[in-house]
């Protein structure tokens, strides 16, 4: 039961030559040189492809027999399916793998513009029931809760063990608007993907390496020492190690940085972090983070989290990196963490 973020689809800019150029031979240098990069492009996203199916089956916990099943196909044709080897990506394969991998609308969104780069079929609308519990008792909760979190001005999401989103209100939508589709980080999806992996959180998450990202990865760490099977957990865990930096701050720099300032510093309830808000009355805003619970939320494996936001510090002084024609961000580089060889 989570409130949808409207995405409207941009214009994506097309590199093109000058239609008069300043000679034939430099018109054929640039257009080996653009060859080359469409070349680079489409390697790349052979290979985000590939990778998109495989990462999300592996957040669910399932195997490549557990997808075929669910799919009704042959574990074969299913691996031939991740393996890219298919000859053309038709809506109907493509709306089937979004239901058997549970994705969300904008997941689907974002999955039809790296197959196919087009959007999905309109009438197509992502079933949100599977977010909710069964218990019938604990659905009624939920709804009325989030009608509870709606009436809150700041903030507000509900997540489980995993970072995992369940519920969110409207004032959280409005502080990550401007956060681009991505296939398994955004912040209503995974909130501890997005702090980690979105090239836009940095665009909205102030001092987001200190701040955000070791605090969270040293939470993980104690998360995935409790559940050492959750495969949840160690899908992240598994998506820290493809990365070398975050590897390296994730194995050395946040053991340091706890050592440093005590386990207390990477609690959640209590923090004050700074977030930029895209409404220019916020601003750069510092933000409480306040983490509830009770027998309920309990009982389904989640906590409330509430930005509560106060003392604004200044207007942005330029664009949000995340908005249209912003230029993506470097993947997150913990300089708050020393290097292994320091």
């Amino acid at each position: 039961m989570k409130i949808q973020t409207v995405i409207k689809r941009g214009e994506l800019s097309v590199p093109h030559l000058a239609a008069v150029g300043p000679s034939d031979g430099l018109a054929h240098i640039g257009g080996e040189r653009l060859a080359g990069e469409e070349s680079a492009r489409g390697a790349v996203r052979s290979e985000r492809r590939k990778e998109i199916l495989r990462q999300r089956r592996e957040e669910l916990g399932l195997s490549q027999e557990d997808l075929a099943a669910r799919l009704r196909i042959s574990v074969r044709a299913y691996g031939n399916w991740e393996r890219g080897l298919v000859k053309e990506w038709t809506d109907r394969k493509l709306l089937a793998l979004a239901e058997a991998l549970e994705m969300s609308e904008r997941q689907c969104f974002w999955l039809f513009r790296v197959m196919v780069d087009r959007d999905p079929p309109p009438t197509w609308r992502a079933a949100e029931e599977n977010r909710l519990p069964d218990d019938p008792a604990q659905r009624d909760y939920l709804c009325d809760y989030a009608a509870l979190m709606e009436a809150v001005p700041y903030p507000s999401f509900l997540v489980d063990h995993r970072w995992d989103v369940a519920l969110t209100n409207s004032a959280f939508d409005r502080l990550f608007q401007s956060v681009r589709p991505h296939p398994t980080a955004l912040p209503d999806d995974n909130f501890l993907r997005f702090v980690l992996f979105h090239p836009d959180a940095a665009a909205v998450l102030e001092d987001h390496e200190p701040a955000w990202c070791v605090p969270l990865l040293a939470r993980f760490a104690t998360a995935l020492a409790a559940a050492p099977e959750d495969e949840g957990l160690r899908s992240i865990r598994q998506e820290v190690a493809r990365d070398p930096f975050m590897e390296a701050a994730y194995r050395y720099g946040v053991p340091h940085w706890l050592t440093t300032h005590g386990a207390e510093a990477a609690e959640q309830d209590g923090a004050v972090r700074t977030v930029r808000h895209p409404d220019p009355g916020w601003g750069l805003v510092r933000c409480r983070m306040v983490a509830e619970s009770g027998p309920m939320l309990d009982g389904m494996g989640l906590t409330r989290m509430t930005l509560v936001l106060s003392m604004p510090q200044g207007r942005p002084t330029g664009p949000l990196q995340g908005g249209p024609g912003a230029q993506p961000h470097q993947a997150p580089r913990l300089r708050a963490v020393p290097s292994p060889v320091d």
